[in-house]
C-alpha cells in the first residue's frame, strides 16, 4: 500500500488501520475528519482498484472533500487525472472523478435519494447526519453496497432520530469511532479548548458541536430534522454588508417580494431578509447581516432595497433602538408598505408560531448555513410563572437568534401575515 504522505493524527491513524466493512465515526468539527477519510479511499482504491463513491451533503462539501482527494493523490505522487465533471440534467447535479492509474475511480456528488441508487462501490457518507432526506438515501443506498464492498459513514451530531444518530447509537455490527475534542487534542489536534468554548459562548451548540453529544431539546421550536427539510442548494447564502453591493446584487423575480428586518447596532446583528413568494413556497433571496453599521447606512441600505424590488411589504422590529429605523422608513414609503412591529411576548407568540407552520408545512426554502441553522433551533418555548407561553433565544457573543427573528418578520410581512394565528401551547 501507497504510505500516507504526512504525520497522521491519532484518531486518523486508527480509523485507517480499521478494516472493518462498515465503519461509522462520530467526530467533532475541525479536526480534520474529512482529511482522514478521504485519504483511506485513495489508498484503498490505489490498493485494490476498486471505486469509491463519496457522498456529502451538497454540491460545495462534494467539491470540497473531492479537492482533498485531488491533494493526497499529487502528495503521494499518485498520476491521477484532473477533476473530471459529468452534469446530470435529470437530477440538476454534478458527478466529479478522479481516476487512478489502476483504473480505480474516486467519485463525488452531492446525496439524494436518486445519486445514492446509481453506483456499485465502496461509500463514504461524509456528514451524514447533514444530509437531506438521510433515511430516504439510506433506504437507496444500502443495496448498492451488497456485493461486499465497504461503508464509512462520518458526521458532527445534528439532534435526535435521524440515520446517523440511530446507527451510531444502535445495537448493531458496526466498528464505532468516537473523537470528541479532548480526544482530538490528546491525539495531537493543536486546539486551545478553553479558548474556543470561551469564544464560542454557546453551551448547547458547544456540547453538540465538540463534545459530539446528541441533543435535540423538547422546548425548541424548530427541530433540526425540521430546519433540514426546508434546505435549499440553489439558495444563495448569506452575505456581509461590508461585502454586500446592490448593483450587483439582483435575481430574476417570478412573485412578490417581502421584508424582515430584525434591528441591532452594538450588541446584535442587524438582519435584512428577502423572501419571494413563488406559488405558496417562500424562498429566500438575501439575507444581509449588519454588524456596528451605523443607523444612517441602515436606513439607507434599506431604503435602498425596498426601492429596487419594489418590496410589497416591508415589517422592522421597532422594539428600542429600532424604533427611529421604523419610524423614517415608514416616513420614506406608506405604513401600507412598511409596518413596525414591537417585540412583546405576544408578538413573539405570534412570529415563532408563523415561523413554525412555514416549515412544517414544508413552505420555506432556505440557505444551507450552519449560523442561519443555529439561530433557527435558538428560538426555544418556555412557560411563565403565570402560565403564559414565551419564545426567546439566549443573548451570547453569537447574537440573539437575529437571522430567526429577522426571517419570522419576513414571514409576517406577506398577505398571509395579516391573518391572526393563536398558538396552543
Amino acid at each position: 500500500m501507497v504510505a500516507p504522505a504526512v504525520p497522521l493524527y491519532g484518531y486518523q491513524q486508527r480509523w485507517l488501520n480499521d478494516h472493518s466493512r462498515f465503519k461509522i465515526g462520530l467526530m467533532c468539527r475541525q479536526i480534520g475528519k474529512s482529511f482522514g477519510v478521504s485519504l483511506e479511499a485513495v489508498l484503498d482504491a490505489a490498493e485494490t482498484g476498486q471505486d469509491w463513491v463519496l457522498l456529502s451533503a451538497g454540491a460545495r462539501q462534494s467539491k470540497e472533500l473531492m479537492s482533498k482527494v485531488k491533494m493526497h493523490c499529487e502528495a503521494m505522487a499518485i498520476a491521477a487525472s484532473s477533476i473530471e465533471e459529468d452534469f446530470f440534467s435529470d437530477t440538476q447535479y454534478t458527478l466529479l472523478t478522479i481516476t487512478l492509474p489502476n483504473g480505480a475511480r474516486i467519485m463525488g456528488l452531492p446525496a439524494n435519494p436518486d445519486t445514492a441508487r446509481g453506483f456499485s462501490a465502496n461509500i463514504i457518507l461524509d456528514e451524514f447526519a447533514f444530509h437531506k432526506d438521510s433515511r430516504a438515501i439510506w433506504k437507496a443506498l444500502f443495496p448498492t453496497i451488497s456485493r461486499g464492498f465497504k461503508l464509512r459513514i462520518v458526521s458532527t451530531p445534528q439532534g435526535l432520530g435521524n440515520r446517523f444518530h440511530s446507527l451510531f447509537t444502535g445495537d448493531n455490527s458496526y466498528s464505532k469511532h468516537f473523537v470528541d475534542i479532548y480526544q482530538a487534542v490528546a491525539d495531537g489536534v493543536e486546539h486551545n479548548i478553553e479558548e474556543l468554548k470561551e469564544g464560542l459562548d454557546d453551551p448547547e451548540a458547544w456540547d453538540q458541536e465538540f463534545l459530539c453529544l446528541f441533543i435535540d431539546i423538547a422546548s425548541v421550536l424548530l427541530n433540526y430534522e425540521l430546519i433540514e427539510s426546508c434546505q435549499d442548494d440553489t439558495v444563495p447564502p448569506e452575505i456581509k454588508y461590508a461585502d454586500f453591493d446592490i448593483n450587483n446584487f439582483d435575481f430574476e423575480r417570478k412573485g412578490p417580494i417581502y421584508c424582515g428586518v430584525d434591528v441591532g447596532r452594538k450588541r446584535d446583528l442587524t438582519v435584512i431578509n428577502l423572501i419571494e413568494q413563488v406559488g405558496d413556497i417562500y424562498w429566500n433571496r438575501g439575507m444581509i447581516t449588519l454588524n456596528k453599521v451605523k443607523f444612517r447606512h441602515q436606513q439607507q441600505l434599506l431604503s435602498s432595497l425596498i426601492r429596487k424590488f419594489n418590496i410589497s411589504r416591508t415589517c422592522i422590529d421597532e422594539s428600542g433602538i429600532g424604533m427611529q429605523l421604523a419610524e423614517d422608513t415608514i416616513d420614506e414609503f406608506d405604513p401600507t408598505r412598511v409596518e413596525g412591529v414591537a417585540f412583546t411576548n405576544p408578538s413573539k407568540n405570534d412570529l415563532a408560531t408563523r415561523t413554525l407552520r412555514v416549515f412544517q408545512d414544508r413552505r420555506a426554502r432556505i440557505q444551507r448555513c450552519r449560523k442561519l441553522r443555529n439561530d433557527l433551533h435558538a428560538v426555544k418555548k418556555t412557560t411563565t410563572a403565570a402560565g403564559n407561553i414565551r419564545f426567546d433565544a439566549a443573548r451570547t457573543e453569537l447574537g440573539h437568534a437575529d437571522r430567526f427573528w429577522s426571517m419570522a418578520l419576513s414571514y409576517m410581512a406577506t398577505e398571509e401575515g395579516a391573518i391572526p394565528q393563536v398558538f396552543v401551547g
